[in-house]
């Protein structure tokens, strides 16, 4: 999940304030500090994720973009200018541009606003940008929302008392408000000092940063393992008081299934899952960095010459070409599997299923599934050329109907080139060409597809005056009529546009006679 470090160098963040010493800190060089602490934390507890560093005041600036190096990211803190007044729309508006264009509008990104709760003064202030938020157009509409999935930290160089004393407290659970509510405002406990912004900072740590640490297992076989990017509580719509869920630490292997027996399933999120090797000592090599390439180099040495159940997991499954099954709560599972960055590079993978006992349809519920040994015969069969999946429903869908499908030009050809067919054929063809009719009208009316509608009818007119002598004369009044009622329906407000209306066969002289000598 990136990360967007959004920090105020407006000219109040350079406010003195009242340390124990003799040094002269201002309220910027506390937020450095903190961030400081946050990257440094980052580097050895996830150093997978992406950060970028945006500085404002009236401008925005994109210091330092997606990175992995913290050490850039630190020495950005450093090289920063103060600048005029606060304007923080504007610092909104660039991470929505900086964010969609490095990762689209469907993976979630955390924004860390770090300011001192003063909002600015006169036009493009946030106090002007939420009184005037209800009377915006849409072309000028305020960033929030942001178009992504995404959580809000605002980190305040200020106590409690400071910004209750103004409307600026006001402003920022607003903008929280403005996020649907995804985020929270921090601010220091006490006198601003180090000491409370360490202390600031670490809240946001064990919220948003804290590695996701479990133990993998199957059967005696264990191994301490790391899930990232965290894995975020579920929150069940349907319950009457959502309770969000959240995994166990304890992911137990229930099974493993054939890739192509689970194919390609609904999930909510996917997870990399790293293995955390222990030294004999008990501490932990990995997955976090060293600032000594010696060290790491050692470490990783040591790593490598451990047996690790993670490391004979991955493999396995890469090459049986399988999934395992994993449990990751009362009632919720997920899948282990192996994928693929490159030809020479793959991870091993967790996606989580919704929760419930049957999360795939077509495999039934989970905790029915056991192993091939309990069959009485092998359901693969004995070469390998069938599979027990998908299960097969007791009761019929609704769904589950013969209806018309176009995905491709050859079906709707398909289906007017069969309307023809038996149009050449009438009179003995009459219930299946009105039946084939019907089935096309009523698929151009639920589409809206009424141009098709008018194209069949010119057809069935020029199929009319085609006809050979030799024809029989109810051809030519069936295809007439057929025609009027489509073109009736082509224009989308007759009677004959009527979903639930069929076109019955035209009764004739002749349709009636045949009908006695049937």
């Amino acid at each position: 999940m990136p990360t967007v470090v959004v920090m105020d160098v407006s000219l109040s963040m350079t406010r003195p304030v009242s340390v124990e010493g003799s040094e002269e800190y201002q309220r910027k060089h506390l937020a450095a500090h903190g961030l400081t602490m946050l990257f440094e934390h980052m580097a050895t507890n996830y150093k997978l994720e992406f950060t970028a560093l945006v500085v404002f005041s009236s401008l925005w600036e994109l210091m330092v973009p997606f990175t992995r190096d913290y050490n850039t990211l630190q020495e950005a803190l450093s090289n920063m200018d103060d600048y005029d007044k606060t304007c923080l729309e504007s610092a909104l508006l660039g991470v929505c541009n900086i964010v969609q264009q490095e990762w689209g509008a469907a993976i979630p990104c955390q924004v860390v606003l770090v300011t001192d709760g003063c909002l600015g003064i006169g036009r493009g202030s946030l106090r002007h940008s939420l009184a005037t938020h209800s009377q915006r157009s849409e072309s000028n509409r305020f960033p929030l929302p942001f178009p992504f999935p995404s959580k809000l930290y605002v980190m305040c160089m200020a106590n409690l008392e400071e910004l209750q004393s103004t409307d600026s407290l006001d402003c920022l659970e607003r903008l929280i408000d403005l996020n649907n509510g995804e985020g929270q405002i921090f601010t220091i406990d006490g006198p601003l000092c180090l000491k409370n912004v360490q202390s600031m900072f670490g809240k946001l740590i064990d919220l948003a940063y804290t590695p996701f640490h479990a133990v993998l297992k199957c059967g005696h076989l264990t191994s301490d393992v790391q899930v990232f990017p965290r894995p975020e509580p579920f929150i069940i719509d349907e319950e009457i008081d959502p309770i969000p869920k959240a995994i166990n630490t304890d992911l137990e292997i229930v099974g493993f299934v054939d890739i192509a027996d689970i194919s390609s399933p609904p999930v909510l999120s996917r997870h990399l899952v790293l293995p955390i090797a222990l030294n004999r000592e008990g501490d932990e090599v990995g997955p976090g960095i060293t600032d000594d390439t010696e060290d790491e180099n050692s470490a990783n040495q040591i790593a490598g010459k451990i047996p690790n159940f993670c490391v004979l997991l991955h493999g396995s499954l890469k090459v049986e070409g399988m999934v395992a099954l994993v449990q990751l709560g009362p009632e919720w599972y997920g899948m282990l599997y192996s994928q693929a960055d490159s030809k020479k590079k793959s991870n091993l993978m967790m996606s989580l299923f919704e929760p419930g006992p049957e999360p795939l349809p077509w495999l039934g519920k989970m905790a029915q599934l056991g192993p091939i040994s309990d069959a009485k015969e092998n359901p693969y069969g004995e070469d390998d050329n069938k599979s027990p999946f998908p299960l097969q429903p007791k009761n019929k869908r609704s769904y589950a109907q013969n209806v018309t499908v176009w995905i491709k030009p050859s079906g709707l050809q398909t289906d007017v080139q069969k309307i023809l067919r038996n149009a050449r054929k009438l009179p003995e063809k009459t219930q299946t060409f009105y039946k084939e009719l019907n089935r096309l009208r009523k698929a151009a009316l639920a589409f809206g597809f009424l141009e098709l509608l008018k194209g069949v009818a010119d057809m069935l007119e020029r199929e009319c005056t085609l006809l050979p002598d030799t024809a029989h004369p109810d051809a030519a009044f069936q295809l007439t009529h057929a025609a009027q009622q489509l073109k009736g329906a082509s224009t989308g407000a007759s009677e004959y546009a009527a979903y639930e209306h069929n076109i019955a066969p035209l009764q004739t002289d002749f349709s009636s006679s045949s009908t006695e000598r049937m």
